[in-house]
Order: structure tokens, then sequence, then C-alpha cells
């Protein structure tokens, strides 16, 4: 099957955190419109919840299209939205420079986090290429996922409805 010229390909299974489950702490450069430093998830959580949204890598039109989807639908009017993803800080400050994006974005070029979070996804024919796999994680102030959706296929797009739902749920 084809979808915008792409080719569905079924992904493997994934071991990424389920709700009720402790959220994988970490520490990255966590970038704004104006500058970036290092931020861990217990400290944006302390803060309230948090929308963690991985996505590929910038410019891509998964993670156009989904940072399209959630600015359309105002989730950073109701909790702290951040992204992820394998591009340098560079890029994710020119990312949300070109799309007037509200939100931060953490910056994973090792790709640490997409093995931390159960999201790694291989690239085909590229060896030792590793980006995010669409996912997003509700996480409240104690750390706990609360809502897990992670991509079970190339190209597949979060639930937005069932995501704003279990915001509504926080």
């Amino acid at each position: 099957m084809s979808v915008v010229g792409f080719d569905v390909v079924e992904l493997p299974a994934t071991d990424h955190p389920e709700p009720g489950e402790t959220a994988p702490e970490f520490t990255r450069p966590l970038v704004n419109d104006e500058y970036w430093a290092d931020a861990s998830l217990s400290g944006l959580v302390a803060d309230g919840p948090v929308a963690l949204v991985f996505h590929p890598m910038n410019g891509s039109f998964p993670a156009t299209y989904a940072w399209n989807e959630i600015r359309d639908r105002e989730w950073g009017e109701r909790l702290q939205v951040v992204g992820v993803s394998v591009s340098t800080p560079y890029a994710h400050k020119q990312l949300i420079e070109d799309r007037g994006m509200d939100y931060r974005l953490f910056s994973d070029p090792g790709a640490g986090l997409a093995d931390d979070y159960g999201v790694a996804h291989d690239l085909d024919g590229m060896t030792g290429v590793t980006e995010h796999r669409p996912a997003v994680f509700l996480i409240d102030e104690d750390r706990t996922v609360r809502y897990a959706w992670v991509s079970r296929e190339w190209p597949e797009f979060p639930e937005y409805d069932e995501i704003e739902t279990a915001i509504d749920d926080l």
C-alpha cells in the first residue's frame, strides 16, 4: 500500500513504557526560540503534566504533519508539550523559527532516548542511521505514564482524538 508516495511498512514490536509505569528519566538539550540548555524530564513534570512527542528528524513529512496537528488542536494551552528527535539543537532552533512554534524540542542526536523509550527506528538501507518512531507519552507530575501511543507502521500518525481525551483525564 502506498500513502503519499511512501510504502506502508510494518514496524517490529516495541518495548515502550506503558501506562502506569514510570517514564525513564533523562537530561538533554531543550531548545526554544531563543536558546537551548540542558533540561531533565523530572524538572519539566515538576511544573505539571507533559506530552512528550517523539518524531522523526525535522523536515520529514510525519514531523511536519504532527506539529501542525498539535498546533491546530492547541494542546499547549492544556499542558506542556515538548518534542524529541535526533535533530541537533541548531536544526531544532531553525524549525521553531521557521514554523513559529510555541513548543520546545529535546535534541537526541545519538537516539539514546529512542532506545530508552522503545521508539528507535533503524532506517532501511541506511546502516547505522536511527531515528525516532512517531510516539506520544502523557506523563504526570510523578513521572507516571498516563497514556502511550507508539507507531506500529511507517508512516502512521497518532490518534489525536484519543490523546485529547487522555489529556482531559490528566
